[in-house]
């Protein structure tokens, strides 16, 4: 195990603080270095889930953020550089946290408050640890109130998509075509529904998005540039059913196109300056 000289003791909340192993974290990553990941990101403020160890979605944007806001290269790996900025913004005290997953409590802001309210979102809802909650007898004569029906979960997002599935297919619609009219910036989304939907790709957003080979955006890394709000709208009209290409599942520019196979496939119609095809 690898620590980090990050100057005195007194910069930590405990005495022996782990600073990463040496190991680049990623999304699909799980363990002890995803719980201090997690744990520093959300001491200041940039991940608002769960700690869980498990390097997911949330994880992944909360770490893009993270190093857009320090000036690091935005590409949501935990490297050295990543790792050294992130411990020398951060505390970490792993027993403290690890204790507090082990008995069962949600972090939603460690950091930033007295460690004492930093175990539970909901300290008031909660019995003290060794005390059981107190229970208290119906008032006589009085018939049990009836419990009030829960409201419905309402849905972040659209058909069950999640924010990261929009914001990554915002990121791909904008690197793909932010030239295109909007017309064009919706077929490219419904290109990716499309996918998501066929036997033939995988079924995810993410699977789609990042399957080698399949977007000109995700090779030259304008995937990563910040999309504008066009480019969201465009998702959500995809989303909510509008599809201008008729099903297509490819398209390709004919004035850049070098590959002779995307040639063969059955053209549908034109939109700006890509033609839409089976």
């Amino acid at each position: 195990m690898i620590f980090l000289a990050l100057g005195t003791s007194s910069f930590f909340e405990s005495k022996e603080v782990r600073a990463f192993s040496n190991q680049i974290i990623q999304k699909g990553a799980v363990g002890d270095d995803v719980i201090e990941l997690q744990s520093r990101l959300q001491y200041i403020g940039f991940y608002k889930g769960k700690i869980d160890g498990v390097f997911g979605w949330s994880t992944y944007w909360a770490l893009r953020n993270f190093q857009s806001e320090f000036g690091l290269p935005i590409d949501g790996l935990a490297g050295w550089p990543t790792k050294l900025k992130l411990a020398k913004a951060s505390k970490y005290n792993e027993q403290f946290v690890k204790k507090q997953m082990d008995a069962g409590n949600d972090f939603t802001h460690y950091g930033g408050v007295d460690q004492s309210k930093q175990s539970t979102p909901n300290p008031a809802n909660k019995a003290p640890a060794n005390q059981a909650p107190k229970q208290t007898a119906p008032p006589k004569n009085t018939a049990p109130k009836k419990a009030a029906p829960k409201k419905p979960t309402a849905a972040n997002t659209p058909n069950g998509f999640s924010q990261n599935d929009i914001q990554l297919m915002a990121n791909a619609v904008y690197g793909e075509s932010r030239g295109e009219p909007y017309t064009g910036q919706v077929a490219v989304a419904a290109v990716i529904l499309n996918r998501v939907n066929s036997s033939t790709f995988p079924n995810t957003v993410s699977g789609v998005i990042f399957e080698p080979g399949a977007f000109t955006a995700v090779a030259d890394g304008q995937i990563w540039l910040t999309p504008n709000e066009n480019a969201k709208k465009a998702v959500i009209d995809a989303i909510n059913g509008w599809d201008p290409t008729g099903e297509a599942l490819y398209y390709f520019n004919p004035d850049t196109a070098t590959s002779g196979w995307i040639w063969g496939r059955p053209q549908i119609k034109r939109i700006g300056k890509h033609i839409f095809c089976k």
